[in-house]
Formats: C-alpha cells, structure tokens, sequence
C-alpha cells in the first residue's frame, strides 16, 4: 500500500471565480483554469486565462515537487524553478532568474479542498513586487 502525496489534493482541474481576485499587477482575467496533474515523479501545470480585453493565454510547466532548485527554460524571466509540496494544503513553486527568486506561487487549499487560492508575488528587476490573488473553485467530476 502507497502512502498519498501531499499534493494529492492539488491535483484536478480549477475554476477561476473571478469576482475573487485582487490583483496588484494587471487587471484581473476574466475566466481562468488551472490544471494540475502528476506523471511520472513529477506536477505538470496547465493554466489558461482570458485577460481583461478577452485575449487567450496559456502557460504550462512541471517539476519535481522536492523543493530542490532545477534548471528552467523560462527564457529572460526565469533560469531555475523549484516546486515543492510544502503540505497536503500547500504546495508551493518559485521561480528564479541568475540566482534571484523573482517569482512565487504559493497555493492554499481550503479545509475541505474544494477551493484553492493562489497568490502569486513578483519581484521585478528594479525591486519593485506585485502580489496577485485569485480563488478558484476544484471541478468535480462526474
């Protein structure tokens, strides 16, 4: 019998319910799914959102959820990438460019994991940091 990660939870598709977020940077999307899946060791990420002027955006990545810092093609924006399932209700990754951690996306799971927040803090180049938070809702199957 195998133990269940602590990310187990995590894992599904979310609904963004847009009316929840606070954004510092940008206007808020107006839809959102985010996508978490575990293949072979690793947490894949899905996220789709439409901004405020209706345009479509997609963004995907994965990583060993170990806390330890890997190699990351994320261009200008980030070098290294660590995910790390901090607990069965946080699972948090950060993003790193030259050894400065420039992003971080911590998600929180309710008591029921049922809903998950995600605030995500960005530190720009000439220091200044923004933190976006949006709630989403996890679909249930049926």
């Amino acid at each position: 019998m195998s133990a269940v990660p602590p990310y187990q939870g995590f894992l599904g598709t979310w609904v963004l319910i847009p009316e929840s977020c606070d954004y510092e940077q940008s206007d808020p999307p107006m839809r959102g799914i985010y996508r978490i899946a575990a293949a072979r060791g690793e947490l894949r990420f899905a996220i789709e959102w439409t901004d405020a002027a209706g345009e479509t955006h997609q963004v995907a990545f994965s990583g060993v959820p170990d806390g330890k810092i890997v190699p990351f093609s994320g261009g200008d924006l980030a070098d290294a990438l660590c995910v790390e399932a901090v607990s069965s209700r946080e699972l948090t990754t950060r993003a790193f460019y030259r050894g400065i951690e420039r992003m971080v996306a911590q998600r929180q799971l309710d008591e029921r994991g049922l809903a998950m927040r995600v605030i995500q803090l960005v530190r720009f180049a000439d220091g200044d940091k923004a933190t976006n938070v949006g709630i989403y809702r996890k679909q249930v199957e049926n």
